[in-house]
């Protein structure tokens, strides 16, 4: 089986490995929701050595992910787990969350599942990190983001570019506390919160 493959996976992984080298530096397990191709994991494991990575994703993608994990042959990466966000998750704790690019293609009450997820796994103290195109306060921050939306909303009406706002709300809700809002390449954000309580 070939690997499976994404331009966008591939463009975005430097700038975000340059903000996990400095927000999971004292972190040594990460949980890796909605792995999809497996590039991310693979990529980050190889760069980020103190972390063991755990990928994780629906079923259909399993078998892709690991394709990268078997190639890139890391013992602090872990075969791929299946995660649904719907569902109970395969996990007891741990000290941090990473998710790219997962939110717009969710429906919002999946959305809704994740923070629950993450309130209930991730430890106190730690981190969840998540990469993606957002609005703030109802307003598309570029033109090509709301030809986007457009295009999530034609292949699944229950998809789309979330709010801010909405999403920092559920994670308040969850225990969380915004510790950075990074700016990145292509009109996206590097979000991080902390699990304060």
């Amino acid at each position: 089986m070939e690997r499976p493959f994404s331009q966008a996976c591939e463009n975005n992984k430097a700038p975000i490995l340059a903000l996990l080298k400095t927000h999971f530096s004292e972190v040594e397990q990460v949980l890796e929701v909605g792995s999809g191709t497996g590039q991310h994991a693979a990529f980050f494991a190889e760069q980020l050595p103190h972390l063991h990575w755990q990928p994780s994703d629906q079923p259909e993608y399993l078998s892709g992910i690991k394709t990268w994990v078997d190639y890139a042959a890391l013992d602090s990466l872990a075969s791929p787990i299946e995660l649904n966000v719907d569902n109970p998750w395969p996990i007891k704790a741990t000290q941090a969350i990473y998710s790219a690019n997962t939110l717009h293609i969710m429906s919002w009450q999946q959305v809704e599942a994740f923070f629950f997820g993450v309130k209930k796994h991730l430890a106190n103290g730690g981190l969840l990190f998540v990469y993606g195109p957002f609005n703030y306060q109802g307003q598309f921050t570029s033109e090509s983001n709301a030809r986007f939306d457009q295009w999530l909303k034609a292949r699944d009406s229950l998809s789309g570019i979330r709010d801010f706002e909405a999403v920092n709300t559920l994670a308040e809700e969850a225990g969380l506390e915004l510790v950075a809002d990074h700016a990145m390449p292509a009109n996206n954000r590097s979000l991080v919160w902390r699990k304060s309580y």
